[in-house]
């Protein structure tokens, strides 16, 4: 990388020199970046979902001897070359089930996430794959391992004013502050716009992928109920100030601000250039 920048800063050329010093800082940030992302796909540690708090609410799901075979066999064809046989898991290649309880299940698989065809890949939210009924089965199954019980959330118990709050300290800063998603070094943040409260209460708990978990001392339920309202809040905010731009944020808002401004001063001065000449 160093001899193709060396050559392409000393060789002759009308480009101005300054102009070549910042294209070549551009490439090399891009360059590591794709470093960085590239290190970053080996499989995640496996997190265990954070047991519920004093207070917590929990989802129920249904289980029975005839919904864990069917679960059974469902994970021994869609789950099992990854994750091993029994829950064991595979070093390298994907982590143990057993002990995560039925929270993560539900949550990888209602979002589409679980199965990958490439078990390297970063798990993206996709169509799932399974029925609704095939999804109680394979948390029945896997639950069967142990582990927490599901977290839940109530939005309606909670407050939007702290939603903000609790979103802006823990969320934001990879979520960006409408819940658009974004990027991190080694991963795609997620859009939240699709998210069920389950989901999102499901998230919070386990961490899926690169996000850190947060349990009940760092998020209580209402803190937990505020932070869903929020984030349902932010797919019709009120635009009290005009035009959103599909509410992505105050940079992208003041880059088409100042791109409207300096093609207004370049037709400005275009039109006093013309009346002078």
């Amino acid at each position: 990388m160093a001899a193709p920048l060396r050559w392409w800063l000393t060789r002759p050329s009308r480009v101005p020199r300054s102009l070549r010093i910042g294209l070549a800082l551009i490439l090399t940030s891009m360059w590591l970046v794709g470093i960085a992302q590239a290190s970053g796909t080996s499989v995640p540690a496996n997190k265990l979902p954070a047991p519920p708090g004093p207070g917590d609410l929990t989802t129920t799901f249904p289980t029975s001897s005839t919904l864990i075979a069917q679960g059974r066999t469902l994970y021994a064809a869609g789950c099992a070359s990854c994750h091993g046989l029994a829950l064991r898991g595979r070093p390298g290649v994907a982590p143990s089930l057993r002990g995560v309880g039925p929270g993560p299940v539900d949550f990888y698989l209602s979002t589409g996430r679980m199965p990958l065809e490439q078990p390297r890949e970063e798990p993206l939210r996709n169509r799932p794959l399974y029925t609704h009924g095939q999804i109680d089965a394979l948390v029945a199954y896997v639950s069967s391992y142990g582990g927490p019980p599901a977290p839940k959330a109530s939005p309606d118990a909670g407050d939007i004013a702290l939603g903000l709050h609790e979103f802006t300290l823990h969320c934001a800063g990879c979520h960006q502050m409408v819940a658009r998603g974004g990027l991190t070094l080694g991963a795609v943040t997620p859009n939240l716009q699709q998210a069920t409260p389950q989901q999102i209460a499901e998230a919070v708990r386990m961490g899926p992928y690169v996000m850190p978990r947060f349990d009940a001392k760092q998020i209580d339920q209402h803190q937990l109920d505020s932070l869903v309202r929020y984030v349902i809040w932010t797919r019709r905010p009120d635009n009290a100030g005009g035009w959103g731009i599909y509410n992505i944020g105050p940079i992208p808002e003041g880059m088409v601000a100042w791109f409207i401004g300096l093609a207004a001063l370049v037709i400005v001065a275009r039109l006093i250039g013309e009346r002078t000449a």
